[in-house]
């Protein structure tokens, strides 16, 4: 009786799954074969699946257009260079929570802790006013420094606790053996967190690549806004370019799939052993 429960059970998980997978994953399947169309055919009804003028148009008209082009090279651009400068000063921090007593480290930590619950949008004039005044408006450095105030705080909590599961022995054998603090971070506490460094990355990068808000506010010419901004622009004030919207949107999924694709099995295992060992 209990085995038949259970089967039953698990026969409902499975088909809340499926259920679940449909519902996230319709929207996805409609925007990519909504980029194939016409725009005339987008709202056609009936509404069709497959497309009898099937058409790259959308497409070739995003990879013709410079200003399109350069909305992708500015997130890609500014994605990797948040990456790389959350990581290195993540590191950094989180060695020092990790191996050093300071004054003020609870209120530092509750600091850090404190800023992930602010609303972005609650930021968005001070950091106006504070990016036009260090001359920084409308320039990748705006939205680094930007970005790194919401992704830095995860970075330091996240590495914070793999460092904590490191015996402090090795790095203290490092410098028995003639090196420095700064030697054994990197050769030694560094290569066990790659889970956790890939999964701040890849958290960093999304951050960095889908925030629309800020990168809206703190640019003022095309050739420095991002591709949720560029997407945006496709709403011109007679017409919407919904195939090229679609067709934007689908090349701006691409990044964040292939990343977890390639590193998934890094991204689930780091973000299981930060849930469990802060």
């Amino acid at each position: 009786m209990i085995g038949k429960k259970k089967l039953w059970v698990q026969i409902l998980i499975i088909i809340l799954l499926v259920l679940g997978t449909a519902w996230a994953g319709f929207p996805i399947l409609w925007m990519l074969l909504n980029s194939f169309k016409p725009n005339s055919e987008i709202f056609a009804w009936p509404p069709t699946w497959i497309s009898e003028n099937f058409s790259l148009d959308a497409y070739k008209a995003i990879f013709t257009n410079p200003e399109q082009v350069r909305f992708f090279m500015n997130s890609y651009a500014i994605s990797a260079i948040v990456v790389v400068v959350t990581l290195v000063i993540g590191i950094l921090a989180a060695y020092s929570f990790s191996r050093f007593d300071f004054p003020g480290k609870k209120v530092i930590n509750t600091i850090i802790v404190a800023v992930q619950a602010v609303p972005p949008i609650t930021l968005l004039i001070p950091y106006m006013s504070l990016i036009v005044s260090l001359k920084l408006f409308n320039t990748y450095g705006a939205l680094v420094l930007t970005y790194m105030v919401f992704t830095l705080p995860y970075a330091i909590l996240m590495l914070t606790g793999y460092f904590n599961t490191l015996p402090k022995d090795l790095d203290e054998a490092v410098m028995i053996d003639g090196g420095t603090r700064f030697k054994a971070l990197w050769s030694v506490l560094v290569p066990p967190s790659v889970p956790g460094l890939v999964s701040v990355g890849m958290y960093t990068f999304m951050q960095a690549w889908n925030e629309y808000l800020f990168a809206l506010a703190l640019t003022k010419t095309n050739d420095m806004r991002t591709v949720p901004v560029g997407i945006n622009l496709l709403m011109g004030q007679h017409a919407y370019e919904w195939n090229q919207m679609m067709a934007m949107s689908v090349l701006g999924s691409l990044p964040i799939l292939f990343l977890f694709l390639f590193f998934q099995k890094y991204f689930i295992a780091g973000m299981t052993a930060g849930s469990v060992k802060n």
